[in-house]
């Protein structure tokens, strides 16, 4: 999605005839439509469409008021996002104990290195409360005694704080898609582990009982399917022999912060795409690091490889077969 293109979504019930009444009211106005996608998931129909609006025969008010007023005709909930309201991000973190992620985030911000506003601090217990007032910003706690959130609270907060990114700086809940798809290519997590492997619950516990000797974080998109979105950015880091889990946590939580962190500044200055489930930086995305370091991949061993034996016995020297 790029940031001159005019964001549009439609959540509901699905329906016939929902898309042909939406695209005809696109049309009718002289929008021209660049892509669209849809998913249906437990009932909950999506539709996301990337649109041109410089050619409108009306106003961007009155295109959103006419797709509101449809919304409401159809029973369905429809967000307008013109490339003019994307001028100043607003950022929700969502938290639940853990503060690493949520301090290198405010840090960022506080050094105006974000390029972006961090609007609220978003939680389903209160620990952290006193981190985002020390920060200035507003914190909402959306959870109950147990700490399970609720999700119509969740989406009133983050509409009313106009977000424009979701940031999930070790909240410990699933989001559903009632949530997701509100915000799909919006919402950026941060794993403890390098996905594919060990998604779900207590990865570094699952990196440990499995014996890998390198573990690592995952910053990706969120979508309906746990831990499985568009891989951004990711760090590794050695497991001693006698490391237990806690050793795992204190050597890993440095990177889960970095990561996410360049994630989020990535998304921000629209310098990743994604296609067919893989990111990849546009061609003027300069200075990230998604993966290894530049000394780590060095290090690597670059032969043998398949071939190189075979050309060496025929032309008698590895400098030789180079040029085959």
């Amino acid at each position: 999605m790029t940031t001159d293109l005019t964001e549009i979504t439609v959540i509901g019930d699905d329906d016939t005839g929902l898309i042909a009444r939406v695209t005809t009211l696109l049309f009718e106005r002289g929008a021209n439509i660049e892509d669209l996608d849809q998913a249906v998931r437990d009932g909950l129909f999506r539709m996301t469409m990337s649109v041109d609006t410089t050619g409108m025969v009306c106003t961007d008010a009155t295109l959103r008021s006419d797709l509101h007023d449809l919304g409401d005709e159809l029973g369905v909930d429809v967000q307008v996002r013109f490339p003019t309201d994307r001028e100043t991000q607003q950022i929700a973190v969502l938290v639940t104990k853990e503060s690493h992620c949520l301090e290198a985030l405010f840090e960022a911000w506080a050094n105006g290195d974000l390029g972006a506003d961090i609007g609220v601090v978003i939680g389903n217990h209160d620990d952290l409360q006193p981190l985002a007032e020390q920060y200035g910003v507003p914190f909402h706690d959306i959870g109950d005694g147990k700490g399970q959130p609720d999700e119509g609270e969740l989406l009133d907060v983050l509409a009313e704080y106009d977000t424009d990114l979701i940031v999930l700086a070790r909240y410990m809940r699933i989001l559903s898609p009632n949530v997701v798809f509100r915000y799909e290519d919006r919402i950026i997590n941060i794993h403890p582990s390098l996905l594919p492997a060990f998604p779900g619950a207590k990865a570094y516990r699952q990196a440990k009982e499995e014996g890998v000797r390198i573990a690592g974080v995952t910053a990706h998109y969120v979508t309906t399917d746990l831990d499985q979105g568009p891989i951004i950015t990711q760090r590794a880091f050695d497991v001693p022999d006698d490391a237990i889990v806690d050793d795992l946590k204190r050597r890993g939580q440095p990177l889960e912060a970095d990561a996410l962190l360049e994630a989020v500044k990535l998304h921000l200055e629209d310098s990743v795409s994604v296609h067919r489930g893989r990111t990849s930086l546009r061609d003027e995305a300069e200075g990230y690091q998604l993966g290894l370091t530049d000394a780590a991949s060095e290090a690597n061993p670059d032969r043998p490889l398949d071939g190189i034996g075979e050309a060496v016995a025929e032309n008698g020297s590895v400098e030789e077969s180079a040029d085959d």
